[in-house]
């Protein structure tokens, strides 16, 4: 008996072993399609920038937020960008005249992959080096916030949002499908 109990220990502590050193399946296989729905929705639920929102438009992306991210393993940076992008489409949406069925699947889309991201982050399979590319990160989707408050969740501050976020997810495919091979 003690020797089943013995061999019981070991297999668990191997198989929790080889789960920490393999990549989240999921964000292999699953992430850059979600992010690629999540680029098409959000062109397509607004269309192009208006012209009546031009003025107001000021370039707010850093090119390169996700490069300080290094040494971060993707399942960690994703979760953190897309609790970000999900806390961001939590806001008063009134002012938007976007398509309202297309709005609610990116919603979707973006909290599907919150979801099976923190499975893989929680769940121990990928571990944070804690570099600086969340500060990046914070800084940027903190001016994308100020930028909601200071026009009052209007309708261009929406869409200048839309647009920095489609920019952001761009960014974002790069970044993964130069850390991610399936």
């Amino acid at each position: 008996m003690a020797v089943l109990k013995w061999l019981s220990i070991c297999l668990t502590l191997f198989c929790q072993g080889t789960a920490a050193s393999t990549p989240c399946n999921w964000t292999q296989f699953r992430l850059g399609k979600l992010n690629d729905v999540s680029i098409d929705l959000l062109s397509d639920m607004g269309g192009l920038f208006p012209l009546m929102c031009a003025e107001e438009n000021d370039e707010l992306f850093p090119e390169d937020v996700y490069k300080n991210t290094e040494g971060e393993d993707v399942s960690v940076v994703a979760l953190e960008a897309m609790r970000y992008v999900d806390q961001l489409y939590n806001n008063s949406l009134t002012s938007v005249t976007w398509n309202k069925t297309k709005l609610k699947l990116f919603q979707n889309v973006i909290y599907r992959q919150v979801q099976n991201l923190e499975l893989c982050v929680v769940g121990g399979v990928w571990k944070s080096s804690g570099d600086g590319g969340s500060v990046t990160l914070k800084t940027y989707f903190n001016k994308l916030n100020t930028v909601l408050k200071d026009k009052e969740h209007s309708a261009c501050a929406w869409e200048i949002v839309r647009k920095e976020i489609r920019e952001n997810l761009v960014q974002f495919k790069k970044f993964i499908d130069s850390r991610v091979k399936p």
